[in-house]
């Protein structure tokens, strides 16, 4: 990914050191677990642990001549470990390092992730518990609806932000898993003992039944989850967006002194970072047809995925990382205007009243059928008219006033009914 949108945090995850001391961190596991077992001597292990390092550039040096490189690495290695160096990489295969060591990559990369999610998750409670009675309309289709609050959507955004942390929570435990069993993954020339201990002392599972490689499912488990969450964040920005319309105006994104909208136009204020979250939600979902490919692997093994996973999980791992961190900061930053929130609901008279002003007329004897027809026409004769006057035109129709009482039709525009019940919704969410 480009450093425009690497945090250090995620970016030092996926280096070319971090993999490579991945690698090393296998390898000299694996030797510990021997040497519990007596089949490393205790001062080769001490040389092992006191003196195996690596130079990435040596790596590529090497890499450069014999094609492969988990032998440049293992090549490197033993150049400064000597004769105990024999001891290293014993039974094993290039998988058995490259899949373990990644495993601790993907592992440490959902960690931060959780760690983001958390504070994106603190956010929209805050605000949330500010707005649960900040009245607005509700859309569907775009169109007005019927009135909500402003904390009733956050709420949908902080439910759903939950179920990501538990999705998360279990792809933690399914990526976590290493394989120490060699060629075609048979323990022909390793112990599956070793493979535990390697495991354990790694904060590893065993994969249940490796071939030469960990299967693919996993890691297309990954970046779908990854583009999943990404799918969220891609909502509640595309929802900031369309609030933030010039002609809406209910929140905005924060704008800071000295910013600047438009190179042309001095008056803008744009959701920039709501668009950015929304362009890179693109980016993670376009992963995931690759990523589902790289499952299918010809026999045990062979290597079509790794080109792809070496662009595809550091790109998905720092994308979401880079937009969890940017929504959290949309969110804790957005200007929520609620004055607008009411103009905009009341636009024509109240016509998002027109359910309750329907079940009135019900209530007091009409059949649904004409009190739909009486309604429906009053609400479209103010629609899009200049001036048009729901509440007015109820109140001058004979229809309307044979059945409803001044009274009764004030309550039909009483917005505590659309909120007397959303305290269900505070409880689920402890808000």
């Amino acid at each position: 990914m480009i450093e425009r949108y690497t945090l250090p945090e995620m970016g030092a995850i996926w280096t070319d050191q971090a993999k490579y001391q991945s690698w090393l961190d296998v390898e000299v596991a694996a030797c510990e677990a021997n040497c519990s077992l007596g089949r490393v001597p205790d001062e080769a292990m001490e040389d092992i642990r006191s003196k195996a390092a690596f130079e990435p550039a040596r790596i590529l040096e090497i890499e450069a001549e014999v094609r492969h490189d988990v032998i440049a690495f293992l090549t490197n290695v033993n150049e400064h470990v000597g004769d105990a160096g024999r001891y290293i990489h014993v039974g094993m295969t290039s998988s058995d390092v490259l899949d373990t060591g990644l495993a601790l990559q993907l592992k440490s990369s959902v960690i931060l992730l959780k760690k983001e999610l958390g504070a994106l998750d603190e956010a929209i409670t805050k605000l949330a518990a500010e707005h649960k009675n900040t009245v607005m309309i509700g859309r569907s289709h775009a169109i007005h609806g019927e009135p909500i609050t402003f904390g009733f959507k956050l709420a949908g955004w902080l439910a759903e932000t939950r179920r990501n942390a538990e999705r998360l929570e279990r792809l933690e435990r399914d990526v976590a898993v290493g394989q120490v069993s060699g060629a075609m993954g048979t323990y022909a020339n390793t112990d599956p003992e070793v493979e535990r201990l390697t495991c354990e002392r790694l904060g590893l599972s065993p994969d249940t039944a490796s071939t030469q490689v960990i299967s693919r499912d996993r890691h297309a488990d990954y970046v779908q989850t990854l583009a999943l969450v990404g799918a969220s964040l891609d909502r509640f920005s595309t929802e900031i967006r369309n609030l933030q319309r010039t002609d809406v105006l209910e929140v905005e994104e924060s704008f800071a002194k000295g910013q600047k909208g438009s190179s042309a136009m001095p008056h803008k204020r744009n959701p920039i970072r709501s668009e950015r979250i929304s362009g890179l939600a693109r980016v993670l979902r376009s992963y995931v047809v690759a990523a589902l490919e790289n499952v299918a692997l010809w026999h045990e093994r062979d290597i079509s995925h790794s080109s792809t996973e070496r662009m595809m999980l550091p790109d998905c791992s720092v994308t979401l990382h880079f937009m969890l961190r940017e929504m959290t900061a949309v969110v804790a930053g957005l200007g929520v205007y609620p004055g607008n929130m009411l103009r905009n609901m009341n636009v024509y008279g109240g016509v998002v009243f027109s359910q309750r002003v329907l079940l009135g007329m019900v209530d007091a004897g009409m059949s649904r059928e004409d009190a739909y027809r009486v309604v429906q026409r009053n609400a479209h004769s103010a629609w899009n008219n200049d001036g048009g006057n729901f509440r007015s035109n109820l109140a001058a129709d004979p229809e309307v006033k044979a059945k409803l009482s001044q009274q009764q039709l004030d309550d039909c525009f009483n917005t505590d009914l659309h909120l007397k019940s959303l305290g269900v919704i505070w409880e689920r969410l402890g808000l």
